[in-house]
């Protein structure tokens, strides 16, 4: 098998592997000031790009809680709150200081996300693909902010919503395969191709396709989770409209989707085990959350849908988005590279 190693790899400029941290020239940079920034460690980078899956997470919980609390009209407009103020006023009441306050954490995410874009292109060996993953990252924040808007502005069309909800997810698992990127950059460069030879490669290929299967199964039961929750009671606001589908109808299409997602990570754990993949590990966990997924769904169910159950259930969408990506990747980068 040919593989190219990364000082011949297109994505990693080997002329500036050498070189300090900043601006062509030595120019000096305000960057230079900043503890950290200026020569960005290993450990500097993947932290602020954790930091920034962390805040991806944490945002899709805190804005459960605005919809749960029926909040998601707190501020009635957008981009400003009201009409004639851009922070909310009295008459709001809390409903307006809970959706204010979501909103301001965008902002907050978003000088997270700069700063990672700024570590990730200031950290030696460049990495390109790693520059524009940040960048897409970073840039995917301000269109989810006007999502978000577009859905106040629709009076929280339950559609709106679930897009919403999905770009968060498209986020979160973004940010996912940038720290899995970070934290297992390729030693000796990236493959060009499967190895294709032996019992070995048949396995890594078998695993790859699983592991695939289980990743799109998995976005597959987050999406009809939106269907569902469109259906339901938590509206974010009284008067919100609803998608019109039976609640009972679309809970039974969800969970059928997360029947066959057990069913399928079941294979890849036993799969992965009777292989002694070293990747048994992380799918055993995703399994297990997967599990606890699936009870919390059910108890939330059986008990109308008590808020704290429901973000919980919410956060461990994004948790399962998370595990289902570092599967993917690391199931794919394994059938890529050559059998030892």
């Amino acid at each position: 098998m040919s593989s190219v190693t990364a000082h011949n790899s297109p994505d990693t400029d080997t002329s500036a592997a050498s070189l300090p941290a900043g601006p062509p020239g030595g120019k000096p940079s305000i960057f230079d000031r900043i503890p950290g920034f200026a020569r960005p460690t290993d450990r500097f980078v993947t932290g602020w790009a954790i930091a920034l899956l962390v805040s991806n997470i944490g945002i899709v919980a805190t804005g459960g809680a605005v919809r749960l609390t029926k909040s998601g009209l707190g501020c009635p407009t957008w981009p400003r709150c009201t009409a004639e103020s851009v922070v909310p006023h009295a008459e709001l009441g809390i409903h307006g200081v809970i959706e204010f306050g979501n909103r301001m954490l965008t902002w907050v995410l978003t000088v997270i996300a700069i700063a990672t874009v700024v570590a990730v292109w200031r950290h030696r060996p460049v990495v390109g693909f790693d520059r524009r993953l940040s960048v897409l990252l970073a840039l995917g924040i301000p269109f989810q902010g006007v999502i978000g808007g577009i859905t106040v502005l629709t009076d929280l069309n339950p559609w709106i919503v679930a897009l919403h909800f999905l770009l968060s997810m498209a986020l979160v698992s973004g940010a996912t395969w940038l720290v899995y990127r970070l934290r297992h950059p390729h030693p000796s460069g990236e493959a060009t191709g499967p190895d294709t030879s032996g019992s070995p490669a048949l396995i890594a290929r078998l695993g790859r396709d699983l592991s695939w299967l289980v990743y799109v199964v998995t976005w597959a039961a987050t999406y009809l989770g939106t269907v569902v929750t469109g259906s339901g009671p938590h509206a974010g606001d009284e008067d919100a409209p609803r998608n019109g589908l039976d609640p009972a109808n679309a809970t039974q299409l969800h969970a059928d989707a997360v029947f066959i997602l057990l069913g399928v990570a079941l294979a890849l754990v036993i799969g992965a085990r009777a292989a002694r993949l070293e990747q048994f590990r992380v799918t055993a966990v995703f399994f297990g959350l997967l599990l606890l997924q699936g009870l919390i769904g059910v108890i939330q169910y059986v008990t109308d849908l008590p808020i704290a159950l429901v973000i919980a259930h919410m956060t461990g969408s994004a948790l399962l988005i998370v595990g289902a990506t570092w599967l993917v990747i690391s199931f794919t980068r394994a059938a890529r590279e050559p059998a030892h």
